[in-house]
């Protein structure tokens, strides 16, 4: 087999991408997913909430905060048109001091330099709060009406029969041994040529790039994010999305929420509980254990962040509510107040996020790109990034396209969104 473009990875961004190059250009392209489906993974163990950039530093995080700004409305026109859920819940993140009422005063304006309308941030005191929702008890919060729920992996399977519609090939089942020169060889024996690699694979996207003699000085650690389902006579206690500012902006872990799915099912969560690949969907252990299974992971000069006394005990804590229900329950008592640990039914959701760690031994923020002649990489990520995936994957092709790697076809074929009103920053 022999491809112009190659893709590993048949989550929401390798479907994204193939979908824009088998429109606009062409060349012929694959997606190479080792599962028998899209959206096996991570796509599909989200939140489903489609995020407005309002916490997003404008600074830092412009790209992926534009990407989630303009792909809000590219998700809903696709969602309604076939059929898949689409809620529009809102979100409030809330403040439980004066000092994270700070941090929403610059969320505010963060959220305007991000694109959003005025009309569509609110920063309420905690009474204005308790008026539009009686059981949540905060000091303030920001209300986003624009925030909404959906479900990633079935707008992940419907833009799959798409891109395939236009010609690309997906090759599920196939799982990759290694890569040399311009060849992937998989693990049973068969090989695939290609011209240019782009490089989706989420949790193993890392692997894959050290393959091809990029990312050395970096490592990355796994964290599962876990859940609880409410049952359904209590789920109405509260009617909108709420988030917590975080704690501890250092760290991947975040602080307790109050998701309300798109299906309308409730769930509190997540932890973020180590472990040993991006698989990992269960399996509980000792706080010991995971901190000596951090050591294992973490290799070289990362070793530095087992010398963090604080990222240590934050791993001990999120440990405890992996193991304890009325852990989980009890941090978010401590703005929802009413809940009691026998509403929670069964456990939900759990997905895997993968932070990469700088040579340092801190976790890097953003999203790393990087190219090389035959490949073009996608690292760390993360959250929004399956809301802007739409957008974010159209600029990554534009870019492939100015540096004269695909050639765009002037004349596209069948599409669903407008390509030329997205322009990365």
């Amino acid at each position: 087999m022999k491809f112009d473009v190659a893709i590993i990875g048949g989550g929401v961004l390798g479907t994204a991408i193939s979908y824009w190059l088998s429109t606009l250009t062409n060349h012929k392209v694959c997606v190479i997913e080792k599962e028998e489906k899209v959206a096996a993974h991570t796509s599909s163990r989200n939140t489903g909430v489609v995020h407005s950039p309002f916490y997003l530093d404008p600074q830092k995080k412009k790209k992926i905060a534009k990407a989630a700004l303009q792909s809000h409305d590219l998700w809903q026109s696709f969602a309604k048109k076939h059929n898949i859920p689409w809620s529009d819940t809102g979100t409030i993140e809330i403040a439980l001091d004066e000092s994270q009422h700070h941090t929403l005063e610059k969320y505010l304006k963060w959220g305007i330099q991000n694109g959003l309308a005025e009309s569509d941030l609110q920063l309420l005191d905690y009474a204005q709060i308790e008026q539009r929702e009686p059981n949540v008890k905060c000091h303030s919060g920001i209300y986003c009406k624009k925030d909404a729920s959906t479900d990633y992996g079935m707008l992940t399977a419907q833009l799959y029969l798409e891109s395939k519609q236009n010609g690309t090939q997906f090759l599920f089942s196939h799982k990759m041994q290694k890569i040399k020169n311009n060849t992937i060889f998989f693990a049973d024996a068969k090989s695939l040529e290609f011209g240019f690699l782009i490089n989706c694979a989420g949790g193993y996207s890392l692997d894959i790039a050290k393959q091809l003699g990029l990312a050395k000085e970096y490592s990355s650690l796994h964290f599962r994010g876990e859940y609880w389902r409410i049952a359904p006579q209590y789920s109405g206690l509260v009617g909108t999305n709420i988030y917590t500012v975080a704690k501890f902006a250092s760290f991947p872990f975040l602080d307790p929420h109050w998701i309300r799915r798109a299906d309308g099912t409730v769930e509190i969560g997540p932890n973020a509980v180590p472990v040993s690949d991006p698989e990992a969907y269960s399996g509980i252990g000792g706080a010991s254990k995971a901190i000596s299974k951090l050591g294992q992971l973490v290799s070289g000069s990362s070793k530095k962040l087992l010398l963090n006394s604080e990222f240590l005990s934050l791993v001990s804590k999120e440990w405890k509510s992996s193991i304890s229900k009325n852990a989980m329950v009890n941090r978010v008592r401590q703005f929802i107040p009413k809940i009691k640990p026998q509403y929670f039914i069964e456990r939900g959701t759990a997905g895997i996020r993968t932070p990469i760690i700088t040579k340092n031994g801190t976790f890097l923020p953003e999203t790393l790109e990087l190219q090389s002649d035959n490949s073009l990489h996608i690292i760390n990520y993360n959250s929004p990034g399956a809301t802007g995936a739409p957008a974010y994957s159209a600029y990554l092709v534009r870019q492939l396209s100015d540096d004269g790697i695909i050639q765009l076809d002037k004349t596209p074929k069948q599409h669903i969104w407008n390509f030329s009103t997205l322009n990365s920053v």
